[in-house]
């Protein structure tokens, strides 16, 4: 049986998080490309609730930006002082009105919850006929926890503290997650009757299950078989402990469905990320956002794609990329840039020490090394020599530079945008270029060499430089051909 679509799921997220030690909002810090809360808010969608409410309250406008951002559908509800779980659901309850179905609670700081988990706990709510149902797990170490106290036909007959806690209850491993499905109807009448009597004078939730237990109304529990999915993050130590947990389920998942993770300990995915069979991850990569790897795509070692996409078959290295669209069977690497909208077509290349932004490199060209591309449009099979310069902004606007199909562009050339440099054609090395090249021609842009015979030795007399020079010539003789001045339409690469 399937569960039924909860009235509510109510997310308690207002405490102030001390140990954190941040000016963030504790259920804000990230893991795996979502905050903590994020990642709740994920889990609750899972039950298609008619209502998600978010309790806020300590760093409330960070929560209620970051709602507006990531879960517009979310309704904030403010609890002005901290005065407990139970004042938290209330407040929510009051703000609401009356809920008539199941209502889920939850907390914003458990980042490893399944939505699976939490429609298993409606469907034993239901199946049950329960008035409350308390998420529960049994802990290897459960000192600390409150335990939960059942009878022989598995009825929860209370909740015990572990200060509270007899010698023989101390002994029962099963112990309250902190969440919970309740009838909605019930629980506004419980929560108006639970007192404050107790050492930090709050409204505790876990008083509700008691108070429906007087008034004879069935309570149960359902037991999590994973009880490192139901742990809290309360510090820094517990955030990096569950990024680890979440990182090696998203890893799992993956080689499971065919992708090849070379050292699962060095790599690092997103919730977000996809990854088609037969791709390969290599050590030392993180790959964030909605990154997506297509069959045969293999990345790494050493590399941090963010939203970007790579195509089937295609090779990045020591590489960043970031929003950038690599092409089925293209190359990236080592140690290249490809900043935002860059786009690589088939068999495409942005090789060593190349850096791109905004720019479109056609099917098999080629920019091999040391070049800046920014704002360019370079045609198929163009081939960009080392040290190439894509000048795009002359400090007041941004323009574009076209590369045409086949064209060669010399090495250690400066393209002063805007430009165009024409099919098949070429330009010098060492070129300056600010006027379009027709296709076929070749641009020269550049001074003249004029050679100075024996001016090292009359301004560097002294020196090793004279020295060798001197030798080369002596060694040379009289008959020393003096290399001619090549033509400049040779001059190219």
């Amino acid at each position: 049986m399937s569960a039924s679509r909860p009235a509510a799921v109510i997310v308690l997220a207002a405490g102030e998080g001390s140990r954190m030690k941040s000016r963030t909002s504790k259920v804000l810090h990230e893991l795996c490309g979502r905050s903590m809360l994020g990642h709740v808010l994920a889990a609750a969608d899972a039950l298609s609730p008619e209502r998600t409410l978010v309790v806020v309250g300590h760093r409330r406008e960070q929560v209620v930006e970051h709602l507006t951002r990531v879960a517009p559908h979310a309704v904030p509800v403010v609890q002005e002082r901290q005065g407990g779980t139970g004042h938290a659901v209330r407040t929510a309850l009051e703000q609401v009105g009356e809920l008539r179905g199941t209502v889920v609670v939850t907390n914003g700081d458990h980042p490893l919850l399944r939505g699976e988990t939490l429609a298993d706990l409606v469907r034993t709510h239901e199946d049950e006929g329960n008035a409350v149902t308390v998420l529960t797990t049994e802990m290897p170490d459960a000192t600390g926890y409150g335990r939960i106290l059942r009878e022989a036909d598995g009825t929860v007959t209370g909740i015990v503290e572990h200060k509270d806690a007899t010698p023989a209850e101390r002994e029962v491993r099963e112990i309250n997650v902190g969440m919970y499905a309740f009838d909605g109807a019930l629980l506004a009448d419980a929560l108006k009757r639970v007192s404050t009597d107790n050492a930090s004078g709050e409204e505790y939730l876990t008083d509700v299950v008691a108070i429906l237990r007087g008034d004879g109304h069935r309570a149960g529990a359902h037991l999590v078989a994973d009880w490192v999915e139901t742990q809290g993050v309360n510090d820094r130590v517990q955030l990096a402990q569950a990024r680890r947990q979440l990182n090696d389920r998203l890893l799992e998942a993956l080689m499971r469905a065919g992708v090849t993770v070379v050292d699962p300990a060095s790599v690092w995915v997103d919730v977000q990320v996809t990854a088609e069979p037969d791709a390969v991850v290599h050590p030392n990569t993180q790959l964030r956002g909605a990154t997506r790897l297509a069959a045969g795509a293999e990345v790494g070692p050493g590399c941090t794609l963010t939203d970007t996409t790579v195509g089937e078959d295609a090779r990045v290295v020591d590489a960043v990329c970031v929003e950038a669209e690599i092409g089925p069977e293209a190359s990236v690497g080592p140690f290249a840039y490809l900043r935002p909208g860059t786009r690589l077509d088939r068999k495409a290349k942005a090789g060593t020490y190349v850096e791109m932004k905004n720019s479109h490199v056609g099917e098999g060209a080629k920019v091999p090394h040391l070049t800046y591309a920014g704002d360019a449009e370079i045609g198929p099979g163009a081939n960009i020599g080392a040290g190439t310069i894509f000048a795009n902004y002359d400090g007041v606007a941004k323009s574009r530079t076209v590369i045409g199909t086949r064209a060669f562009v010399g090495s250690n050339t400066v393209l002063i945008a805007p430009v165009a440099v024409g099919d098949g054609a070429t330009t010098a090395a060492g070129s300056a270029i600010t006027n379009d090249v027709p296709h076929g021609a070749i641009a020269v842009a550049r001074g003249r060499q004029r050679n100075i015979e024996g001016w090292v030795e009359r301004r560097r007399a002294g020196t090793p430089y004279a020295e060798a020079a001197r030798r080369a010539r002596e060694n040379e003789g009289p008959e020393r051909d003096a290399n001619p001045q090549r033509d400049e339409s040779e001059a190219g690469e």
